[in-house]
Formats: structure tokens, sequence, C-alpha cells
């Protein structure tokens, strides 16, 4: 079996399928599989499934589903899974982020300088080098955890927290970056933002990514920021990893 799990209960009304790995990409290819493998069963009772970093929890209304032989199903078909590669239903996407890193919208960019002894233009360099991974979505509807921050930008979130952090702004919590959908409390180094709308409940797709997808960020000034339209976002299919 390529991946250790146990199976948790979340309550009365949730399992937590955790995996005993680091997260990586790999890992959370086999969390997306489950979740379509789960989805394709069509058990009834079984309500939402929300993958993260090292787990996929499985909710369900305990009136339609008995939890213990929930487990049982999902044990089964997980251990199934895992002996094999995984089958993804869709290519993840490349979707490439405009993002102003001006004083105004980096108001934490000094202080990522003096952790990491970066100028601020290293920092932007670095920050727009990677592509990448999207593990999860979570916190707020839309916000994206990425993996793949060069160590060398990795700095210590906030001791006190602000209590309103703009929507679109792009911070470093850590050893991770994200970007915050929407107005609120948060605690990451905000280093800049992006004008691009990340939520959207009124669309089909609300969401601007999905786990899987790669996101890259690109410098923009003042002008272009606020001169952008939500349709020239570029989104480019990417061929799904082993």
């Amino acid at each position: 079996m390529k991946f250790a799990f146990t199976i948790a209960s979340n309550g009365d009304s949730a399992l937590d399928i955790r995996f005993d790995a680091p997260p990586g990409e790999e890992l959370s290819q086999y969390i997306i599989a489950l979740q379509q493998e789960i989805t394709a069963q069509k058990w009834d009772g079984v309500q939402d499934l929300i993958p993260a970093y090292q787990c996929l929890t499985v909710c369900f209304d305990p009136m339609q589903c008995d939890g213990t032989n929930l487990t049982v199903r999902v044990e089964a078909l997980a251990g199934a899974l895992l002996s094999r590669p995984p089958a993804l239903e869709r290519s993840p996407r490349l979707i490439r982020l405009p993002v102003c890193y001006e004083a105004e919208f980096g108001p934490d960019m000094a202080a990522v300088s003096a952790h990491t002894g970066l100028s601020a233009e290293q920092i932007i360099t670095s920050h727009c080098a990677p592509h990448y991974l999207v593990h999860m979505l979570g916190f707020t509807p839309g916000f994206l955890y990425l993996g793949g921050l060069p160590p060398e930008l990795h700095c210590p979130r906030k001791d006190n927290p602000e209590l309103r952090v703009a929507a679109g702004s792009v911070g470093i919590g850590g050893s991770q970056t994200g970007i915050y959908p929407q107005a609120t409390p948060g605690g990451w180094q905000i280093i800049g933002r992006t004008p691009v709308n990340l939520f959207r409940p009124q669309g089909a797709q609300p969401f601007i990514a999905e786990p899987l997808d790669r996101i890259a960020f690109y410098p923009i000034d003042r002008q272009q920021f606020e001169g952008f339209e939500q349709g020239a976002l570029e989104v480019t299919p990417l061929e799904p990893g082993p």
C-alpha cells in the first residue's frame, strides 16, 4: 500500500481518513482520487467530502447512514485505491495570478525582508519563481493553501493577527503562501495583493482553482492593478502527474 491511513470519527456525522505521510503532490493526488471514488459510489447519506493536506473528511447524515458501516466501506475502498496509481478525472491547470507588491498592498514586506535578509526585489523574484501546488481550499471560501514556497522565504506568522486583511492579499505563513479571498482577520505576513476575485459564488465555478491546480504569480504595478479585467485571467491546462 502506498500510504498508511487510519479512519477516525469526527463528531457524530463525519469520518476523517488520515494519512500517515507528509504533505506532498503524490499524497494530494491520492486524496483527490479517493474523493472521486467515494463520490462515484453515491452512498446514501454521504453529504460532503472535504480534502486537506493529509486527510479526507467524509460528512454524512447519521439519520440516513450508519457510521460503523460507512467506516467499513470507506476502509475497503481506500485500501483498494492505494494499491494502484491514482486515476484523476480532470487535468490540472496552471493559473497565472497578477500581484501588486507595492508598499500600499504589501504592508509586511519590510518584516519579511528583515527576517529573510532579502531585499524586496529579491523577495518578489523568489515568490514569483515557483508553480505552486494547490493542496486544499479552506479557512474561508476560496482561500488557497499553496505548496512549494522557496525555503528562503519561510517566515513566521504574526504574533498578533490583524483584525482585517484586505481581500486579495497575498501572504506568507511559515512554509506556506496563500491568498485571502475575502476581507477577514489574519496572521500571515502580507507582501502583495491580487486584483483577481478568487470567490465568485454566483458563477458556475465559484472558485478560481481546485486542488492539484498550479498557481504562478507575476508582478504588476498599481496602474495594472487598477485596470485589471477579471476576464483576462490566464489559465492553461496541464497534464496530470503520475
